[in-house]
């Protein structure tokens, strides 16, 4: 493992990403957003995609310095054409757009089409919840879920968020894939030579499997729930209605159209589909603060099966780590990343991070 201050992490990645050809605010908004994954302990979605999106760049699969556009609307709904861009600009551009509606109407739709991997969904959920509303998040992504009973994969990791704000600091913040997991925890498990916990891919002949690198090469992922003995079928389920608000309703690729899950940029523009919808709750019966905020406090509170391990609140685990990054003022890689960041400085020119190994 190494160590490397969060502002320097930030820096490395911010000038990887203009080395390959982004602009400062596109580079510096994606770069945060890896960042943050790293700092909320969800080292998958951080640094550890950030030769996904140099290489797409690198390829002409995304054209960064592109500008999204809405191609229809009304007072509370907006259809985005990203144009190509990076998942973060697109993003902004639309979590902006339902923002902004949700002030004026109560509530505000969006779907975006043409875009690229959009990162860790909790994070746009929050750039709502920041704004005093609910927040949630949606995206589909390469065919990567298996669903019940079949041997291949026919709809992504298909992520989705939901994050409110209540009282006392506390706040409602849920971030899940649709899939038993992410794709980024079998790549880490790869990274760290460590095998897979039961539940998580399956192999080429459609059965589980613990071998990281043999689930990552199949590309096939168990929903949420694992088997269907073990109701897989309800991750399935909402994979499927994720798509169905995000490339379904957008007009973009969807399910089995989205190219191949790839590190290297082939197959060209992703053109994957995102809904964002910001919902204020002053619309609906006062106190809601309250409500929620008494919710997780109790949920919090309930006697443990086991004391050494007490019951937590949804997102009380991401506040935890971005609490104690925070107050290391570093964020942790393992060998592999160090070196595959170490080899990405060298090809693009950029000054390589400064690691502190354990």
């Amino acid at each position: 493992m190494g160590k490397v201050a969060t502002r320097e992490a930030l820096r490395f990645m911010t000038d990887c990403l203009k080395a390959a050809g982004a602009s400062a605010k596109a580079a510096e908004q994606q770069a945060d957003l890896l960042l943050q994954a790293d700092r909320m302990g969800h080292p998958s979605h951080g640094l550890n995609r950030l030769e996904l999106y140099v290489n797409d760049i690198l390829t002409g699969a995304c054209t960064p310095n592109n500008e999204p556009k809405i191609l229809k609307e009304t007072p509370s709904t907006a259809w985005v054409d990203a144009n190509n861009v990076l998942g973060a600009t697109a993003s902004h551009f639309g979590m902006n757009i339902a923002i902004k509606k949700a002030k004026e109407t109560g509530v505000g739709w969006v779907t975006v089409k043409g875009s690229n991997h959009y990162g860790m969904a909790g994070y746009w959920g929050k750039k709502a919840a920041d704004n005093s509303l609910i927040g949630m998040a949606y995206t589909n992504t390469s065919p990567l879920l298996a669903p019940t009973r079949s041997k291949k994969a026919a709809l992504g990791t298909n992520p989705l968020a939901v994050v409110a704000p209540a009282l006392d600091g506390e706040s409602f913040y849920l971030d899940m894939a649709t899939t038993a997991v992410a794709v980024g925890k079998i790549e880490m498990q790869m990274r760290k030579g460590e095998p897979l916990p039961s539940g998580w891919a399956q192999g080429p002949d459609g059965t589980e499997t613990n071998d990281a690198t043999l689930a990552f090469n199949t590309g096939c992922l168990m929903p949420l729930g694992g088997g269907e003995h073990t109701s897989g079928y309800k991750g399935y389920g909402l994979a499927a209605m994720v798509e169905l608000f995000c490339g379904i309703l957008s007009g973009s690729n969807y399910g089995h159209h989205i190219r191949s899950w790839s590190h290297t940029g082939k197959g060209g523009p992703a053109n994957l589909g995102h809904c964002f919808v910001a919902l204020d709750p002053e619309c609906f019966a006062p106190g809601f603060a309250d409500r929620l905020t008494d919710c997780i406090q109790h949920w919090r509170n309930l006697e443990p099966a086991d004391p050494k391990t007490p019951v937590m609140a949804p997102g009380d685990k991401e506040k935890r780590a971005a609490k104690a990054t925070d107050e290391r003022g570093t964020v942790s890689y393992v060998k592999q990343q160090i070196e595959t960041s170490a080899a990405m400085a060298e090809r693009l020119k950029v000054t390589p991070m400064d690691v502190k190994l354990d």
